[in-house]
């Protein structure tokens, strides 16, 4: 089965995996500290405003916390997002409420945003969709005149910068996955940028169950430093010495897993490029830079389905991400959104990853096309 998604690991993560049990300390340690160093020289800014995560969806709830968000609140995000920011914003007592987006880019924008903003709205979270950022300039506008804060799911947009700035660090806080369908794979993990120091070490001590004071190992204390305090109902979300050494030696190949990613993508556009019933993912400004996460096409939506069936019973494995919130019954959103409703029928995501060969491509294309004569 050819995957949609699927990392790639060597020989250097076995080592740096190997050093950290040779050290004893499996746990939160220095390798960790040092994962979040040079992630964050990665992205562009300053140390302190970066916390490792046990993973994204964890950030994400801990971002609710972090806004002071709860009942009587309302968290706009697409309906075209993961599952967990819904769950985060439900969980706290907030209301979610879903947007728009537009029907090629899979994106929201600051105009559809706009359409459900109220009194009550206390947060805005976007998603960049597939690794393209998106207008983030226009929304950013639009939130700091409404004095709303912005959460930045870049989840599958570890590349992604507009104007030259990382995607993730335009808003209040951006979180980062560094899970097992991701591009920088870790075993599970990911990152929060806080845009404020102080708000970056409220994190930390939520991360770990509110304690004020470090181990007994790192305590200045000369007696009892077993003592502690604590300033939150914290729990317990930390990254670990293992997945970030992993985390480590994937992000020295980070540029080059990005480069394939993309050629991967330029070779699928030129063979598609010839088929006048599918639709290309559109083209992207030249100041917006993408990660490369996902390839999607759009099809008719009465054959949609019957191509993921026909490439499924092929070996070649596809989807559609993501399932539109506010179809699921349980948030109870009874809302139209004629954007979104026609892209998810419309919308198919095939495989891209940097372990894919072109012979592997070459397979996909020609299946593709064998559909295509049938319709």
């Amino acid at each position: 089965m050819l995957n949609l998604f699927q990392p790639t690991l060597g020989a250097e993560e076995l080592e740096a995996v190997r050093r950290v049990f040779k050290s004893n300390w499996v746990g939160k340690g220095g390798i960790t500290d040092q994962f979040e160093s040079n992630f964050a020289h990665y992205i562009g800014v300053e140390r302190n405003l970066i916390r490792s995560v046990s993973c994204c969806t964890e950030g994400l709830f801990q971002s609710m916390v972090l806004l002071g968000i709860g009942p009587g609140d309302e968290v706009i995000l697409p309906s075209i997002s993961f599952v967990g920011a819904a769950n985060a914003v439900a969980s706290s007592g907030a209301k979610p409420v879903f947007c728009d987006v537009d029907k090629r880019t899979l994106n929201t924008t600051a105009k559809l945003i706009e359409e459900m903003i109220t009194e009550k709205t206390k947060a805005v979270i976007i998603l960049h969709y597939g690794g393209v950022p998106c207008r983030i300039d226009e929304i950013c506008e639009l939130v700091n005149q409404r004095r709303i804060a912005l959460i930045e799911d870049v989840a599958g947009s570890v590349a992604s910068r507009y104007e030259g700035k990382a995607c993730g660090t335009f808003g209040h806080i951006g979180l980062w996955s560094f899970d097992a369908m991701k591009i920088l794979v870790a075993g599970d993990g990911g990152m929060i940028y806080c845009r404020t120091a102080e708000m970056a070490q409220d994190a930390e001590e939520l991360l770990h169950l509110g304690l004020l004071t470090k181990s007994g190992f790192k305590s200045s204390a000369t007696t009892r430093w077993w003592e502690f305090e604590v300033s939150s109902y914290g729990r317990r979300a930390t990254m670990n010495d293992i997945a970030s050494a992993i985390g480590l030696e994937q992000l020295k190949k980070l540029p080059g897993f990005v480069t394939r990613r993309k050629q991967i993508h330029e070779y699928y556009d030129q063979a598609f490029s010839a088929y006048s019933w599918l639709q290309l993912p559109p083209e992207r400004p030249a100041h917006m830079e993408s990660s490369y996460y996902f390839y999607w096409i759009q099809v008719r939506s009465d054959i949609r389905d019957k191509l993921a069936i026909y490439l499924r019973e092929r070996d070649i494995y596809t989807t559609f991400r993501y399932y539109p919130l506010h179809w699921v019954k349980f948030y109870g959103a009874q809302i139209s959104l004629p954007n979104t409703e026609e892209a998810a029928e419309a919308t198919l995501c095939i495989p891209i990853h940097q372990s894919l060969s072109n012979e592997d491509l070459d397979r996909v294309i020609k299946c593709v096309s064998d559909f295509g004569k049938g319709i």
